[in-house]
């Protein structure tokens, strides 16, 4: 007899679903956190304290690396968040993906809107911003024991910069602290990419069973 948490045989997630889901989520991380490492030490007299992340956009000896990562994280964002979501069912938590591939519109909206168009940028980057960190916080309600506390304690980490870049580009640069601007920037970006690293591990490494709560049934 079934029991009240089986699926049907076409519902069930496969590890292969469940890895190529992690492939997608940590090669995303893994390639962003490399191209803002290098354009970082290419760009000219490039600041980290007082720089933007998305300065390395419009600077021309990093301008095409960047936006080229950038347009990868929204399509490997996106990728990754549906095939994750063949593994548990959740329509909501596939949304945040969506929108946080929209943040990757976001990512691929800096991309298409660099820095120097102004608001536009603004706007994408701001989505981009606040939901990779929702992401996690939306996976961790899907997973268990440590992975879970992980997941949850990014996205909150990076959430609570979010705010705090608001208080500082709202006139108060005082928020920043000795971090400065970029470094607030960066304490937004860098948990939900080592998250994503690490989720993506996980993964790519966990039993089936193990990695996600059994997908949702609808009636």
């Amino acid at each position: 007899m079934a029991t009240a948490q089986s699926v049907t045989e076409s519902e069930t997630p496969t590890s292969d679903t469940q890895r190529f889901a992690g492939l997608a989520l940590f090669v995303l991380s893994a390639q962003f956190m490399t191209v803002i490492m290098l354009g970082a030490a290419m760009a000219p007299g490039y600041d980290f304290g007082g720089g933007a992340i998305s300065d390395l956009g419009v600077v021309a000896e990093t301008a095409v690396l960047f936006n080229a990562s950038l347009v990868a994280v929204g399509l490997l964002n996106g990728i990754g968040g549906y095939v994750f979501y063949r593994t548990h069912g959740s329509r909501w938590i596939l949304s945040v993906y969506v929108l946080a591939g929209i943040g990757a519109i976001g990512a691929i909206g800096a991309g298409v809107f660099p820095l120097d168009t102004g608001g536009l940028h603004g706007l994408f980057a701001l989505v981009a911003f606040l939901f990779f960190n929702v992401e996690a916080i939306a996976s961790g309600t899907r997973l268990a024991g440590p992975m879970k506390a992980v997941s949850i304690l990014a996205g909150v980490v990076g959430i609570a910069f979010v705010a705090l870049m608001a208080i500082g580009d709202a006139g108060n640069a005082a928020a920043f602290g000795p971090i400065g601007h970029g470094g607030t920037e960066r304490m937004i970006v860098y948990p939900p990419m080592l998250w994503l690293l690490t989720f993506g591990g996980y993964l790519m490494g966990a039993p089936i069973d193990d990695a996600a709560v059994p997908p949702e049934k609808t009636p």
